[in-house]
């Protein structure tokens, strides 16, 4: 389980919407200095993400409230690998295919027919990554979930308690 800690702006049903602080690696690497996501996390700055999180045992919290969010590790993999390998790999296979395809046509220009079922691929995935984030949307697999509340005194309160 991955976990992060956020804080509660709202509430909307059942499920509570947080803030989170997003955060940079960047302090901890070597090549700080050199690096360019070093230099674009220090450019655009430490923002707030917002975020909808389920709460399955019913955890009392109220506006302002510290907690400890989470989501399975396997959830995210399997989701970041979905949204951005599918579009990748529609585009190469499909410009693939156009150039066969221009091969077997013996076309004067077959750029351009690469480059057209190449751009059509790629619209494809991102159709295919719109229809996909819409069905997990409602998979509470995929979803955040309140695991603690954090206290601030820095004692954790379990949803159990």
């Amino acid at each position: 389980m991955i976990e992060e800690l956020a804080q509660v702006v709202s509430f909307e049903g059942d499920d509570i919407w947080v803030e989170t602080q997003r955060k940079s690696a960047c302090g901890q690497c070597s090549a700080n200095k050199g690096c360019g996501t070093a230099v674009l996390a220090k450019v655009l700055g430490n923002k707030r993400s917002r975020v909808r999180v389920l709460n399955p045992n019913a955890t009392e919290v109220s506006i302002g409230d510290e907690i400890i969010v989470g989501i399975e590790e396997q959830a995210l993999v399997r989701g970041s690998l979905a949204i951005y390998m599918t579009p990748l790999l529609a585009l190469f296979l499909f410009g693939l295919l156009g150039s066969v395809l221009a091969e077997q046509f013996n076309l004067v220009k077959p750029d351009i027919l690469v480059i057209f079922f190449s751009l059509f691929g790629l619209g494809l995935g991102f159709m295919w990554v719109k229809r996909f984030s819409g069905v997990i949307s409602g998979d509470p697999r995929y979803q955040p979930v309140l695991l603690r509340h954090e206290l601030k005194t820095g004692a954790l309160k379990t949803s159990a308690q």
